[in-house]
């Protein structure tokens, strides 16, 4: 099975929790690996802003000596979306419904964000 069918299942996989709506595997540079992501959203785009984002938070802590920051997270008015490491080159990003307990998803995030970084190691 190819690396990125492995983590596309674990995309799907954590997409059954119920509330996720779209989940994607970025490298830390913001190019997509893999993804769970309607059509009605940009992949690519959303790769890249993503790391963006998780870019500026890690400049912005290091500014202030915070430390690594673990995740980033956004509130929005229906969704959430969540970033956090899945390994030193890649990110796990999840869209959520906000209804959905963030708990619950950074719990199952954590899950899937070790699995995709041991495949990750495995092919680097």
């Amino acid at each position: 099975m190819s690396f990125k069918i492995l983590i596309e299942d674990a995309l799907r996989e954590l997409k059954n929790i119920g509330g996720i709506e779209a989940s994607a595997v970025v490298t830390r540079d913001g190019l997509l690996v893999a993804s769970d992501i309607s059509s009605s959203v940009d992949a690519e785009t959303f790769a890249a802003m993503s790391a963006s984002m998780v870019g500026a938070a890690e400049t912005a802590m290091s500014e202030v000596k915070g430390g690594d920051p673990t995740r980033v997270i956004v509130e929005g008015g229906r969704l959430k979306m969540v970033s956090v490491g899945a390994g030193p080159a890649a990110l796990l990003v999840v869209l959520a419904d906000n209804v959905v307990p963030l708990g619950l998803v950074l719990l199952k995030m954590g899950d899937t964000a070790r699995k995709i970084s041991g495949l990750v190691e495995l092919v680097r």
